[in-house]
């Protein structure tokens, strides 16, 4: 989730609201399709199944979405959808409020799955239930990659779908390259891992993360 609130918003700059997201779709579902492998026992495929099924309906209206509106218009509308979602999740972080209920879990996968297909950003929807059901991090965090997978490979495939003809400015090179730095990225995330501290991370995340979004709703605003 980190990596996705991290890169969203630059690369919405740098490649457009369209091309930005899906590259963040296709590279959030290599990479959890990566970290599954090591903890598939860990997975709650029930808890998934529930989470997946609403995620999945609300991406066909989120692709919509994404498709129609205008280019600025959709970079400010992920800048403030990016800043709401995390002052959202670090509010609840504080809250004594338990709740453990079907319907919440199907709210937050469909919320999530729009998240994800308009501004490549699934990850806080579900993090805010898991935290509000007090949902144990392993079991959690295993949860989250097959359900990134399924929600970020069915969010680029919409957003093709849905564009019109719309084609990605990327070459077959880059993708390979995007595909490399990944698995880079997580061989060398996992070494650090082991000497940064966990607080210091999170912090670092979320301040870009904040400073991401603040740049894209700016950049939208110039571009109208």
């Amino acid at each position: 989730m980190g990596f996705a609130l991290v890169v969203s918003p630059a690369l919405v700059l740098l490649l457009g609201p369209f091309d930005g997201v899906i590259v963040v779709n296709a590279c959030g579902a290599i990479s959890a399709a990566l970290i599954l492998t090591r903890v598939w026992r860990d997975v709650q495929w029930k808890t998934f199944a529930l989470l997946v099924i609403p995620a999945v309906i609300a991406i066909v209206p989120g692709a919509l979405v994404a498709t129609t509106l205008p280019p600025a218009t959709l970079e400010i509308g992920i800048g403030v959808l990016l800043i709401v979602v995390l002052t959202i999740s670090l509010m609840v972080t504080r809250a004594r409020v338990t709740i453990t209920s079907p319907v919440a879990a199907v709210g937050a996968g469909f919320a999530s799955g729009f998240m994800n297909v308009t501004a490549g950003i699934g990850g806080p929807a579900i993090s805010v239930y898991a935290v509000l059901s007090r949902w144990h991090q392993t079991a959690f965090a295993a949860t989250m990659q097959p359900f990134l997978v399924v929600v970020a490979s069915t969010s680029f495939a919409s957003k093709l779908a849905f564009s019109g003809g719309e084609e990605i400015s990327l070459d077959w090179w880059m993708w390979v390259l995007i595909g490399a730095a990944v698995i880079l990225g997580l061989v060398a995330g996992e070494a650090l891992a082991k000497r940064v501290p966990h607080t210091v991370a999170r912090r670092a995340v979320i301040v870009i993360a904040y400073l991401g979004g603040c740049v894209a709703i700016v950049h939208g605003l110039l571009a109208g």
